[in-house]
């Protein structure tokens, strides 16, 4: 996400950006009639005194809150001489990226007039006066029509039940033209290595994004070219939420496809987008490295990659329909089958530990949750379990984990969390594994919104430690809700062969078919296990909601459907307006 601009007052000026410039405005208030004996005596001991400064000179800082907890510094604004209401011109650059949750904090501080001669960069924060702080999550600033967000500035203080007010701060954000920008690349290889025994490779390709801990998050995979050692896919479409930047590193990997999930690796290589287009422009190949049994060593492949095409173009994105009134709307389904284990047991997958340690479902419950919660304006979401045994003692294959028989939606992630604890004390864990019914009362859902607005897609979790017993069933009720505004995260948990999971992906290419020949218009399924996330280098997150953005704005293409601007001309003149 692009640049941000800020200020200390309520209005529209700006701090920290994403995609857009995000701008930010606070008023500091003056306590009343403050206490000289007291100011004094807080002083004397390094705390913040009663008195606020008659003006300030204001700097706002910008950090991000790390998963460790550490801060990472984003930016700067100017310093803004003697006031209390700055208005601030610097903007600050943010990666939006939609499948992690993004904290952000807003420090404001007073800088001595000693140190005014100084870039800002140079100017040590300790040595200044601490005017307050605010804290948001990036994405309740992007998914709100006006982009913009009023955090309370506040302080450490004994006097004022451990935190004393001191103003607003408004954070607005603003896309980048650049982060329209999306490109198509077309790519072919030659000479890959023989994989199969009894034919030639069945090859695709995986690109990934190199992240600051040093591991990769897949961001896009071709089809699969049954048996050929020359293969050329079909083009694909990248964004800048996707790769980021052009310099960014990126792992491109090409596997030989496997029905089993378990695909070979015939080769990798680190680039760059900025490289694979000057591989087009100069109509030259790069070598894969194959794996070696050295370790120390990697061996260079005969097999090349080739770019046949490289195409950049402006394309609506997934944050123009976000902040223009479309929504996420989130459903979670839990799998209740007697192979879960007895949920009273510390065996159980669904045993709830008393010491607070999540268990899988739970885990993968708060962990997606929490991050499309964010697109969901209601924040009330349908909450199903399935394969359970009701009190009537019959199975059901779609219940409300609440229990209410009328009404499935549940207020927020705690409330899934909690209806889903209850829920294993009054359902009996029974089976088999069916999924048909789950993902045909959530295409109900999509299909009934297209009646009242197209701003609604739907997001149906479905968390299973078992195989599925209506593969087919289960392939004809996707193959239907491949046409509605709907997208299927699936997690496995536990240690199950979830093989036919993989069926359910089309990772390899092969959109699914129902049994009466009809094939889904486009893939809505992505399944990751948790056990292979927990064991890798990135979460279960952003393994599960990569592709999420992508499924979203293919619905939404295919379908002719735009963003809620009032004109082309509206859309065209904002973004011109923020180059």
């Amino acid at each position: 996400m692009g640049n941000c601009f800020s200020d200390i007052r309520g209005g529209q000026q700006a701090i920290g950006g994403v995609q857009r410039p995000i701008i930010g405005v606070a008023d500091v208030l003056q306590p009343d009639e403050p206490n000289e004996a007291v100011d004094l005596f807080l002083k004397s001991r390094g705390m913040h005194g009663l008195y606020t400064h008659l003006e300030s000179d204001p700097m706002a800082v910008v950090y991000a809150k790390k998963r460790d907890g550490t801060l990472e510094e984003l930016g700067r604004t100017e310093v803004i001489m003697n006031t209390l209401n700055p208005v601030w011109i610097s903007k600050i650059g943010v990666v939006y990226q939609f499948e992690i949750v993004q904290p952000l904090i807003f420090r404001v501080y007073d800088v001595d007039t000693k140190f005014h001669n100084l870039p800002v960069k140079a100017l040590k924060v300790d040595e200044q006066d601490f005017l307050g702080e605010g804290t948001c999550v990036l994405s309740e600033i992007v998914t709100k029509p006006s982009r913009s967000s009023t955090l309370n500035l506040q302080v450490s203080s004994f006097v004022h039940d451990g935190v004393k007010y001191m103003g607003t701060l408004t954070v607005h954000a603003e896309e980048t033209v650049a982060s329209r920008k999306v490109v198509e690349v077309t790519f072919h290889c030659s000479d890959l290595e023989k994989k199969d025994f009894f034919s030639k490779s069945d090859p695709f390709l995986r690109i990934s994004r190199v992240v600051e801990s040093g591991g990769s998050v897949p961001i896009c995979k071709t089809e699969v070219v049954k048996n050929n050692l020359n293969p050329t896919w079909k083009p694909v479409i990248l964004n800048m939420q996707q790769f980021v930047s052009k310099e960014n590193p990126l792992i491109l990997e090409c596997f030989d496809f496997s029905n089993s999930g378990n695909h070979v690796l015939i080769g990798k290589l680190q680039t760059s987008m900025a490289q694979l287009e000057k591989l087009h422009m100069e109509k030259t190949g790069t070598h894969f490295y194959s794996p070696s049994s050295q370790h120390q060593h990697q061996k260079i492949s005969k097999g090349q990659l080739f770019v046949d095409r490289f195409s950049e173009q402006l394309q609506y994105n997934f944050l123009d329909y976000i902040s223009s009134g479309f929504q996420l709307n989130f459903i979670v389904a839990v799998d209740f089958t007697a192979s879960n284990g007895n949920p009273r047991l510390p065996g159980s997958l669904h045993y709830i530990d008393p010491s607070g340690r999540l268990n899988a479902y739970q885990q993968a419950i708060l962990e997606v949750g929490e991050v499309i919660q964010f697109y969901d304006s209601d924040r009330h979401f349908p909450a199903w379990g399935f394969g359970g045994k009701l009190h009537n003692d019959s199975v059901s294959h779609c219940f409300n984990l609440n229990g209410r028989r009328h009404e499935c939606e549940v207020e927020g992630v705690p409330g899934i969390l909690s209806s889903y604890a209850s829920a294993l004390h009054n359902v009996t864990l029974a089976g088999p594994t069916i999924f048909g019914p789950v993902i045909n009362r959530a295409a109900q859902l999509a299909s009934h919104s297209l009646s009242c607005n197209q701003s609604k897609y739907f997001v149906l979790l479905i968390i299973t430690d078992g195989v599925i017993t209506d593969l087919q069933e289960t392939k004809d009720a996707l193959v239907k809700a491949s046409d509605l505004p709907l997208s299927i995260l699936i997690v496995g948990v536990g240690r199950a062969d979830f093989t036919a999971m993989t069926i359910l992906d089309a990772d390899n290419g092969q959109r699914l078919e129902s049994s009466t020949g009809q094939i889904a218009t486009r893939d809505i399924v992505q399944f990751v296990p948790m056990t292979v996330v927990h064991s890798g280098e990135i979460s279960v997150v952003q393994s599960l909601l990569e592709e999420l953005p992508g499924q979203f704005l293919t619905y939404m293409r295919s379908k002719g459907i735009k963003p809620h601007f009032s004109s082309e001309a509206e859309y065209l003149n904002q973004i011109s307006e923020h180059p």
